[in-house]
């Protein structure tokens, strides 16, 4: 086990990326500005679409098949299918952007390669990558190589980024991909003066980019302009989009200007309600800016600021105001934004105009650094942030890397549920890794990248809990792998009452792989859970002696379970696969349960199945 403090992936504050986006000087204006889902009934969203392109009702990959897609009819999802006779063409949206937040999912095929062009300039790659261990610009996720063909050989591609870890899910998966994108920006003249920027990317909920500077456009991508087309590479590979979300930032921000400010001297702390009109003050002046350090006191003091926002476009806004080391309150247009004291955020619809502002700091002691700002976010507005710097939080995380077979028992925070308590996270080299609940017999989650944040468990007093690091696979609601059922509509076991459960813990073979060990309904079960050799998911063993009559294994639960050929299975909305190996001779069920769909097999001394993600 290897304990990492990284300060590179230290936790931040809510402000986030705020202060990655500079001003804005020539954007360019579209002619209209998408907000929200991309049509997909038919391709009109898109320019003069080649024959791959096409528009289905669904869509699904064959394992073992490279390059294929099957299709069925209907609409809401874009699929291209190349192939020898059709080799392919890029597809151009319709409308043009500049500054984007770009969310959608998307399939690939066995083998396939695809990628999308923002501004139709630079290439974030597509490609199954599933099981790569180390990936490169190249590799799914990655922004591609810049490129220069007077270089020799081994030297063309340059400035390429590799994401973070791999996120990669198995072809035929949905992946789901989220990206803010700040445009480059132009003098007057058309000369460029800043870079685009990758501001933050997320793959299937791991930010595998951050802050990213693209000097130009990556290899095959257009010539940088204000505005330019969402691209979609459509000559190399099968691939299917669905949910193609566009949230463009084109509208002017608003100005606080005007600013006057009174410091106050608290005398019995700080309430959100307090009068100060009625206080006498120990300072006043006018200020170019907020900031919480303004007049001679350092602590027990009060600052009033007074001024005027300038709102260009009416809508509803979010605004949320930064205190540490105080609190404070917040009014716009003669409306408070939440209750005041130490998390005042909210939302507003304000019109245009000059709208009247008044912001208050109250330091009520001398711990933290004292800092004030305030953030808002609006209709074409990305989120921006106006006063005193932000200081990160100092704690460096405490990261364990699995670089052999690596064992950590944790408490696991599972959504909407009570923690898992008992829970064995096993980490591998091959960047594949599990938690199993020793409560309940169950795999509760399996995730592919990195392995484990402790810093909720270790650092300071700590809470217990540790967090996966990768793309994670949750299993749903905790419940016991092995159950009686009294018939195959008959409710799963809710508890371990009249189970006889009674966990062994675990034993561990010569590469400190564990296998597990319990008793239920009076049989001896072992359970034996191994990475696939080829690093694409777990291989799960339970051999149960004696099993009891009537003695099941619930395998899956999702709002959908779909046989997709004999024996395997993709699960929960084509999130994941299972393939049922041995069932010594019993037919797996999929039948209605309390969370959905349920798949269940009656249990015969031995079963094994494969989980692929």
């Amino acid at each position: 086990m290897v304990l990492q403090s990284n300060n590179s992936l230290r936790s931040r504050s809510w402000i986030g990326f705020l202060c990655v986006c500079g001003a804005g000087l020539v954007l360019g204006r579209p002619a209209f500005a998408q907000q929200g889902p991309l049509p997909l009934h038919d391709l009109s969203a898109f320019k003069n679409a080649g024959s791959t392109w096409q528009v289905a009702g669904d869509v699904s990959a064959v394992l073992g098949k490279p390059n294929t897609l099957r299709t069925t009819k209907g609409t809401g999802v874009l699929v291209n299918l190349p192939g020898k006779k059709h080799h392919g063409a890029d597809l151009f949206s319709g409308m043009e952007h500049g500054d984007i937040d770009l969310e959608l999912d998307y399939m690939m095929a066995e083998g396939s390669n695809s990628g999308i062009y923002l501004q139709g300039s630079y290439e974030l790659q597509l490609l199954d990558s599933w099981g790569v261990t180390a990936p490169r610009s190249g590799d799914n996720g990655g922004i591609y190589e810049r490129w220069n063909d007077d270089m020799p050989e081994g030297q063309k591609g340059y400035q390429g980024y590799a994401p973070r870890q791999n996120a990669s899910k198995a072809p035929g998966l949905w992946q789901h991909l989220k990206v803010s994108f700040q445009a480059p920006r132009f003098d007057a003249a058309g000369k460029k003066i800043e870079n685009a920027r990758i501001i933050r990317a997320e793959l299937n909920g791991v930010m595998i980019h951050e802050n990213v500077e693209l000097m130009g456009p990556t290899r095959g991508g257009a010539a940088e302009k204000p505005l330019g087309p969402l691209r979609i590479q459509g000559d190399h590979g099968a691939v299917a989009f669905k949910n193609i979300s566009i949230r463009e930032f084109s509208q002017p921000r608003p100005q606080l200007t005007g600013l006057q400010y009174n410091v106050f001297k608290l005398k019995d702390g700080f309430k959100p309600g307090t009068d100060f009109s009625k206080e006498k003050a120990e300072a006043s002046g006018n200020a170019a800016q907020l900031t919480a350090n303004a007049g001679p006191l350092s602590k027990e003091y009060a600052i009033l600021y007074k001024g005027t926002l300038r709102v260009q476009q009416a809508g509803e806004y979010n605004l949320a105001l930064n205190t540490p080391g105080g609190g404070g309150r917040l009014k716009v247009n003669n409306q408070s934004v939440g209750n005041g004291g130490n998390n005042v955020r909210g939302k507003l619809q304000l019109p245009a105009g000059d709208l009247p502002v008044e912001i208050l700091y109250a330091r009520t002691g001398d711990w933290g650094s004292p800092a004030l700002g305030l953030a808002i976010a609006g209709p074409g507005i990305r989120e921006f942030y106006l006063g005193d710097a932000v200081t990160p939080d100092q704690t460096d995380p405490i990261l364990v890397d699995a670089a052999a077979n690596t064992i950590l028992r944790s408490f696991m925070d599972v959504p909407g549920q009570p923690k898992v308590t008992h829970a064995v996270s096993v980490g591998s080299p091959e960047k594949v890794h599990y938690t199993y609940d020793l409560d309940k017999g169950m795999l509760v989650q399996v995730w592919r990248g990195n392995f484990l944040e402790t810093t909720p468990m270790w650092h300071e007093r700590g809470n217990g809990t540790a967090r996966p690091l990768g793309a994670l696979q949750r299993f749903g609601t905790p419940f016991f792998t092995l159950g009686k059922l009294s018939g195959e509509a008959a409710a799963w076991v809710a508890d371990s009452a009249g189970t006889g459960y009674r966990p062994k813990g675990y034993v561990l073979d010569a590469q400190d792989r564990p296998t597990f060990r319990y008793q239920i309904y009076g049989s001896a079960v072992t359970d034996v859970i191994r990475v696939t050799d080829n690093g694409h998911g777990i291989y799960r063993e339970i051999t149960v002696a004696s099993p009891a009559v009537d003695l099941y294994a619930k395998l899956a639960e999702g709002e959908q379970i779909e046989m997709i050929e004999k024996d395997f299975y993709v699960i929960d909305g084509k999130a994941w696969y299972l393939q049922l190996q041995d069932a010594g001779g019993a037919k797996p069920v999929v039948r209605n349960g309390a969370k959905g769909k349920e798949l269940v097999v009656p249990v015969r001394g031995k079963l094994t199945y494969s989980i692929l993600f």
